[in-house]
């Protein structure tokens, strides 16, 4: 009876035994906490691990696989995910830029039914004016392109481009041969008369009248010629093509009749 009341006297008490089952659950539950740690917290839709700083960005589309790239080269930090679809070279990343920007609400210009950038075709591509224009040298009317004149290049396209809205709209004129109805962005009155051909035959650049319109995506008419403008290079008003007329005065008449009838 002593010995056995000696081995119950070293087992710890009531209180003891509890202070130590608190001790070791906390050790568990920091041990789990520190695996989770390392191996990368999960997100709530069960994702990949992420970033320190933000969530993983994964592309869903070439065109954003492209814009994330580019965020990438600015911030080395981002973390960025894109998968093996949309790893691809084509649609390339000034077209996708091109027609976000041609297509941008808060730029000044009306909305065009597709989403064409003069910086891309004209200024990028070096495209000439009257090879999408054809005939201005010829007409008094510069006219807009065909359907046909886009799909000349466009069909040649990999068809990766139909990735681009603006692409897919095109063909859909085309395979259903309904014209582009674009929106007119310089108007004369009625009882004006402005020929291309005579102007163009002259030596002025379209870029006379019409502005740097190779810089820029979204063309648009400024309400002023008094303040800053970009297109036009002023607001084709009957002073300015006076002053034009005077200062070229052996080759352009300033008879009213010219431009007035």
């Amino acid at each position: 009876m002593p010995e056995q009341a000696n081995e119950h006297s070293n087992l710890p008490s009531g209180p003891a035994r509890k202070q130590r089952s608190l001790f070791a659950a906390a050790l568990t539950v920091l041990a789990v906490v520190a695996l989770l740690l390392w191996s990368g917290w999960p997100d709530a839709s069960g994702g990949q691990a992420q970033a320190a700083g933000g969530d993983v960005l994964i592309a869903t589309s070439v065109c954003e696989a492209h814009s994330l790239r580019a965020q990438q080269e600015e911030d080395p930090d981002l973390e960025i995910e894109i998968p093996a679809e949309f790893d691809k070279k084509w649609p390339s990343a000034s077209a996708c830029s091109s027609a976000v920007a041609a297509w941008d609400p808060e730029a000044p210009g009306p909305i065009q039914p597709i989403p064409f950038s003069h910086k891309h075709h004209a200024g990028e591509f070096e495209i000439e004016c009257l090879y999408c224009h054809a005939g201005t040298d010829e007409s008094p009317s510069a006219g807009v392109p065909s359907v046909e004149v886009c799909m000349g290049c466009h069909s040649q396209f990999p068809l990766e481009y139909d990735q681009i809205e603006g692409i897919r709209i095109l063909k859909d004129h085309w395979e259903n041969k309904k014209p582009i109805e674009w929106v007119q962005i310089h108007r004369l009155p009625e009882y004006v008369q402005f020929k291309h051909n005579r102007h163009i035959k002259a030596g002025l650049a379209c870029q006379t009248c019409h502005g740097p319109v190779e810089e820029i995506d979204k063309l648009y008419l400024v309400p002023d010629s008094h303040i800053g403008y970009l297109v036009p290079v002023a607001k084709l008003e009957m002073g300015w093509c006076i002053d034009c007329h005077r200062q070229n005065n052996q080759q352009a008449s300033q008879d009213c009749l010219t431009c007035h009838y």
